[in-house]
């Protein structure tokens, strides 16, 4: 399968239709950390759409956001004007040694070569500074009623996922993928987010299931039906809470442990 995440339509999708999770984490991750000031600079690893950056914004004085994909960058820099957007991967991040004060990964090192990455982490690290990785579920169960985990079984069952596209993530994984660095942290995480129906379909499109679909030659205009008529059994008008699941891992490189 082709990248999932280069068409102009997931960068659309990303920049529009996804869920403000990556603002609670934030939140709950400078608590964690016992922050009182902000850091002087941040760069978010993969940041996509600009969505995962404008999150840090008051996190750090001043935030960049690296990303492969061309077409993500074109909507990042609409999505959070006051950062600094630049093409690049997390395996040859363009910083000289010493220099960031706090890297953040939303979801996107089960992209990347993992090794490499964390080496470029522990060398562009300032000596106190932390790489927080994060990464949440899809939306997939209500708050206080069943019927959307269902109905997700069934769209996945509809639009397969690409099979092997990520890796396997986990603080477990993460504390032990590099002698360069070691656990600070880490917390499981459970964030409900109200949503409407109209806005949860749009979400759905940018599920890479959907984009696997279009790329077998199913219309998306057909997906999204698909995906309007089946949710009226178990969604009605209303704004409904939507969990979201996941973990966050605060790292440090290893000389800077006490």
């Amino acid at each position: 399968m082709a990248n999932p995440f280069g068409s102009e339509n997931m960068a659309a999708g990303y920049a529009n239709s996804r869920p403000p999770v990556h603002q609670f984490v934030v939140e709950d991750v400078n608590r964690q950390l016992g922050r009182t000031e902000p850091f002087p600079l941040a760069l978010d690893i993969g940041c996509g759409a600009g969505v995962s950056t404008r999150a840090l914004s008051g996190f750090a004085r001043s935030c960049v956001g690296l990303e492969p994909n061309e077409s993500m960058l074109v909507w990042a820099r609409k999505v959070a004007p006051s950062a600094i957007f630049i093409a690049g991967t997390a395996e040859a991040i363009p910083f000289r040694d010493h220099s960031v004060d706090v890297i953040t990964a939303a979801g996107s090192l089960n992209y990347v070569n993992l090794d490499l990455f964390l080496t470029e982490a522990a060398r562009i690290l300032t000596g106190a500074g932390v790489l927080v990785v994060y990464d949440f579920s899809p939306g997939q169960k209500f708050r206080d009623e069943p019927g959307l985990e269902g109905w997700f079984s069934d769209f996945c069952h509809q639009y397969p996922p690409p099979a092997n596209q990520a890796g396997e993530l986990s603080p477990t994984i993460l504390a032990d993928a590099s002698p360069k660095f070691y656990m600070q942290d880490h917390r499981e995480f459970e964030i409900g987010i109200p949503l409407s129906r109209e806005f949860y379909v749009n979400y759905m499109m940018t599920e890479t299931n959907v984009a696997a679909a279009v790329g077998r030659g199913v219309p998306q205009s057909e997906i999204a039906s698909w995906c309007v008529e089946t949710l009226k059994a178990v969604w009605d008008g209303s704004e409904r809470e939507v969990l979201f699941q996941g973990y966050f891992a605060c790292m440090k490189v290893h000389h800077q442990r006490p």
